[in-house]
């Protein structure tokens, strides 16, 4: 690897990891502003308005370098299933998540949604017929076991907002997994700029209409409010969704997914600095588990990939 190539590589490690510090900071976003107003509606129709004008603008750049050069551009069928896929992702799935932090902690929260990975193995299993393989089956078992212990020590204060928010939280997890396999697809037709920016935009559109709804048209929310929810739109969403698609283009998938190992590291350390969240060594212990799981799935899933690779 000459110097350029290895500077471009260290760039783009710099921005995975950046990009996945700043994205691990949106929990701590959402329990600051739920000191003021709990209301998982209202937060997240502001975080997507904030972060609305940057993703149209960039799906709007990035259609016209398209159209400038030449490319095909997605058909109306194309973007139709990104925005519902979108909608799964960054609707669905964000307001079950908002939702959950108004039950239970931050690092709790963190360690649920990074369970992801192996719903995609499950759900990929059901309806594409993947194979389960028996690290997925290792690094599920030590992952939830993981979570069983962190659940339990959050269990006994919280008792059934803890039940209620890990729920919540759980089916974040697995609707983003269904929005990681629907994507797939998706990206590779649109590329990831265009397809992040409808997926968002789409979504964002969907956020603010379910405020309109429920709460008959009343966005007040008090000044404080406001600037979290822009601090999560800014530095939890637009700038670590560039971060890591800047990323992603100097280095492999794979080093992306180790790299975003370090999210509930941060999240936690975040948590207990800023939020005041206990961290006992018996929540030192679950929460290795859970990243040692993941951790090890992640990188069986790697190595299955790179010998599949070879073999082909």
């Amino acid at each position: 690897m000459n110097s350029s190539a290895t500077r471009n590589y260290w760039i783009g490690i710099i921005f995975c990891i950046a990009g996945a510090s700043l994205f691990s900071t949106k929990a701590i976003f959402i329990k600051l502003a739920y000191q003021d107003e709990v209301n998982a509606a209202l937060l997240l129709a502001y975080r997507m308005l904030f972060s609305l004008p940057f993703f149209i603008a960039a799906g709007a750049w990035t259609w016209a370098q398209k159209k400038k050069r030449g490319e095909a551009l997605p058909d109306w069928r194309t973007l139709l299933s990104a925005v519902a896929t979108g909608c799964i992702g960054y609707y669905l799935s964000s307001y079950t998540d908002f939702k959950g932090l108004e039950y239970i902690s931050a690092q709790l929260e963190r360690l649920l949604l990074f369970t992801y990975p192996l719903y995609v193995m499950l759900f990929g299993a059901i309806w594409w017929k993947h194979r389960i393989t028996s690290a997925g089956i290792v690094a599920a078992l030590i992952t939830y076991s993981g979570l069983a212990v962190v659940f339990g020590l959050d269990l006994p204060e919280g008792g059934r907002a803890t039940v209620i928010g890990s729920a919540f939280v759980i089916a974040c997890a697995m609707l983003f997994a269904v929005y990681q396999l629907l994507a797939k697809n998706l990206v590779t037709v649109m590329g990831s700029v265009l397809f992040t920016a409808v997926a968002l935009s789409s979504s964002g559109v969907a956020c603010i209409l379910h405020q309109a709804i429920v709460s008959g048209g009343d966005f007040a929310a008090g000044t404080r409010f406001l600037w979290l929810a822009a601090g999560c739109a800014v530095f939890a969403t637009v700038l670590p969704s560039f971060l890591i698609n800047a990323g992603m283009a100097r280095i492999s998938p794979q080093a992306v997914a180790m790299i975003s190992t370090i999210s509930p590291l941060v999240t936690i350390s975040l948590a207990v600095w800023i939020l005041g969240e206990p961290f006992t060594l018996a929540h030192a212990f679950g929460s290795a588990m859970v990243l040692l799981g993941v951790g090890y799935y992640t990188w069986a899933d790697m190595r299955a990939k790179q010998r599949a690779l070879a073999e082909a």
